[in-house]
């Protein structure tokens, strides 16, 4: 008799958009409350997600990658080692999708909070864990995290966790690193900044043929509270203002122009729609797509 499984599958799904195909690479999930949360009543937060069957705001921690001309591209590098032991599986579900990561010429940021850049380097070797890749971002990111003024301004785990982990990680690629305001930066990936979360905080647009996919960062972090009501802001943005403006903003592009859309916090592997829903909006997941 067979045993039953132990583990689930990796955490890997390809979609097709045009020319250019997407990988989205689970770098498995943190688990959290909705202390972090502002502008909710936590109640009345806890009942939208038992209404979505949600028991308690468990956040998906997607990267994904992009092959495009015959280049391979990363969005986000995952937790590393640096946070929860249920993060940072981006290396062995790259490897199970049967990529290595030596084949990666281009890592592309969406901002540098330790979630989705501490999988850059070793954080005991200091190596680069993408040995061959360029590393690309907003140019308001590094200055950012470099910042002993703005550093200064952090709690003891800000320090250490935002600045200190993002420099750390920043150091092995200083000789190549390239900053950008916006446009093209990758064969059919355009950058279009969404401050707020932090100052670089950037979403990446995906065009070939007459397909796009939206790759929207950060703009949620829990999707059934923050779609519905973009007001909702979390204590990891820098400013929180500019963040929900941002939020409305990306929301607004979803539905106007019916893209597809994906985030590093939807539920992997997060491919979806957007709808509005009287002044509200509503986030409809993708059906699975069987064939490339």
């Amino acid at each position: 008799m067979s045993e039953a499984p132990t583990e689930q599958i990796p955490g890997v799904y390809h979609r097709k958009i045009g020319d250019i195909v997407v990988t989205a690479i689970s770098d498995g999930y943190l688990d959290g409350n909705l202390d972090v949360l502002k502008n909710i009543d936590h109640e009345e937060g806890r009942r939208l997600l038992a209404e979505n069957f949600r028991p308690a705001r468990r956040t998906s921690v997607n990267t994904f990658l992009i092959h495009s001309k015959g280049r391979k591209a990363i969005v986000d590098t995952g937790c590393g080692t640096y946070m929860a032991p249920t993060g940072g599986w981006q290396l062995r579900n790259l490897r199970a999708a049967g990529v290595d990561p030596a084949e990666i010429d281009t890592i592309l940021l969406t901002h540098m909070h330790p979630d989705h850049s501490c999988g850059l380097a070793d954080k005991q070797t200091k190596e680069r864990l993408f040995p061959n890749a360029e590393l690309v971002c907003h140019e308001k990111e590094p200055a950012h995290w470099q910042d002993d003024a703005a550093m200064a301004k952090g709690t003891e785990r800000e320090q250490a966790m935002f600045f200190g982990a993002a420099r750390e990680q920043m150091a092995p690629y200083k000789d190549r690193m390239r900053l950008f305001t916006g446009g093209e930066v990758f064969p059919g990936v355009t950058a279009i900044p969404r401050p707020g979360h932090t100052p670089g905080h950037t979403t990446y647009l995906i065009n070939s043929g007459d397909e796009s996919l939206l790759i929207w960062g950060d703009t949620v972090h829990v999707p059934e509270l923050q779609v519905p009501r973009p007001e909702v802001a979390i204590a990891f943005d820098t400013d929180s203002d500019m963040a929900i403006e941002s939020r409305r903003k990306t929301l607004d592009m979803a539905a106007s122009e019916r893209l597809l859309i994906t985030g590093m916090h939807t539920h992997f592997p997060g491919f979806s729609h957007i709808a509005r829903r009287g002044d509200s909006y509503a986030i409809i997941p993708e059906a699975w797509q069987h064939a490339l």
